[in-house]
């Protein structure tokens, strides 16, 4: 099969999102100007620079997270793990701004250390940034939001012998459609020299 994205694909169900997974979900924390924390999934996340470290997410249309980070200049990106996918699958849902998803979906939350933020208490890994810039992208209301890391939190039992393992707590994955998946099994390859 091939198809122009501009003719339509033809299939029940629109396949783009379904063939560029499993992606990562950044679980992204924010703080509107007045006080009100805001906490929404977005697939459309991942790491784009080591040196300083650099993450982005892309939100389409403009999302209460948007307005925040835009207000406050500063976000949290929070790993999710397969135990908090119905708290993570309830904060994407549209909520009034007035209103936390914290309290909405009964999630513990801490104040981050490096920015005037909220992370979600005990996620696997917590990415506290600094915006450095917001990319209008081609479509309608689509939007690259990039952070520079100034503050990493790493839960204690997902390190072995001081390696990241995401099979410690099952990292929750976005796949295609409304389908997620979970890492349960990993494995090395080296580089050829």
């Amino acid at each position: 099969m091939f198809y122009r994205p501009e003719d339509g694909h033809g299939l029940p169900r629109n396949p783009f999102n379904a063939l560029v997974s499993p992606r990562p979900i950044g679980w992204i924390s924010s703080r509107a100007e007045t006080g009100v924390d805001n906490l929404a999934p977005y697939s459309f996340f991942n790491a784009v620079a080591y040196t300083p470290p650099q993450v982005m997410f892309a939100s389409t249309g403009t999302k209460d997270s948007l307005k925040n980070i835009l207000e406050t200049g500063v976000f949290c990106c929070n790993i999710v793990e397969y135990a908090m996918r119905d708290a993570m699958n309830q904060t994407s849902g549209s909520h009034d701004r007035s209103l936390s998803e914290f309290d909405i979906a009964g999630i513990e939350k801490e104040e981050c250390e490096t920015v005037p933020c909220a992370r979600v208490a005990g996620a696997p890994a917590a990415l506290e940034c600094r915006l450095t810039e917001v990319v209008a992208l081609r479509g309608a209301d689509n939007h690259l939001v990039l952070g520079e890391v100034t503050g990493v939190h790493i839960r204690e039992d997902c390190l072995v012998d001081g390696i990241f393992d995401v099979t410690r707590f099952g990292m929750l994955t976005r796949l295609g459609y409304q389908d997620y998946g979970v890492i349960r099994e990993t494995f090395t390859l080296t580089r050829p020299k």
